[in-house]
């Protein structure tokens, strides 16, 4: 096992991110703000020389890597965002007409994934680039996922990621202090990323 150093980029503004609409499988591309997002985000690692950079299928995702310099890149389907199933393009109050309380992290799901199959993502990922030769890689993605990939980092339940609010166009570091996997910064934009 190494103990690489993940910088995970949130995708720039998209029209559905601005509103609040839940959005995984609908490919969006970037807003005007979101293609400045992603370009201010290579201005901040444009210095980090990543081992390996991989990126959600999704259009926004890879727009995002590509407009922040993040190349070459790889496609690891692992990093797409949460299936909200039939909330795909609701907003969290038109969900919670339906069903009263509803968070994304407690369900219920109807169509799409459930907490535990986004774990499993998570999971899965982490033992992958945990096994890797890579010492500092980039994945470029969405804000549910990344949140729980955050929790399942530090090896905690799923949801912690409701604490863990992610702005879009913004990056984070998942590192290691003293052996322990760690948090190192989250929800940055605008301040150089760690690179030791």
């Amino acid at each position: 096992m190494t103990e690489p150093t993940l910088i995970v980029v949130r995708h720039g503004e998209t029209s559905w991110s601005r509103s609040g609409q839940h959005t995984s499988r609908t490919d969006l591309d970037l807003t005007p703000r979101g293609v400045q997002q992603a370009e201010q985000i290579g201005a901040v690692l444009s210095a980090v020389r990543f081992d390996l950079v991989l990126s959600s299928p999704r259009l926004r995702a890879r727009h995002t890597a590509e407009l922040a310099g993040l190349t070459p890149l790889r496609i690891e389907d692992d990093l797409v965002e949460w299936d909200y199933g039939e909330m795909e393009g609701l907003t969290t109050v038109q969900i919670r007409e339906h069903y009263p309380g509803w968070s994304i992290w407690d369900g219920p799901w109807p169509g799409g994934e459930t907490a535990a199959d986004v774990v499993a993502r998570a999971d899965r990922l982490i033992d992958r680039l945990t096994s890797s030769d890579a010492e500092l890689i980039a994945l470029v993605g969405h804000g549910h996922f990344s949140r729980v990939l955050a929790a399942r980092w530090v090896g905690e339940n799923v949801t912690v990621g409701r604490w863990l609010f992610l702005d879009t166009g913004t990056w984070s570091e998942l590192g290691w202090v003293a052996g322990s996997r760690a948090l190192r910064c989250w929800n940055a934009a605008g301040a150089a990323a760690a690179n030791d």
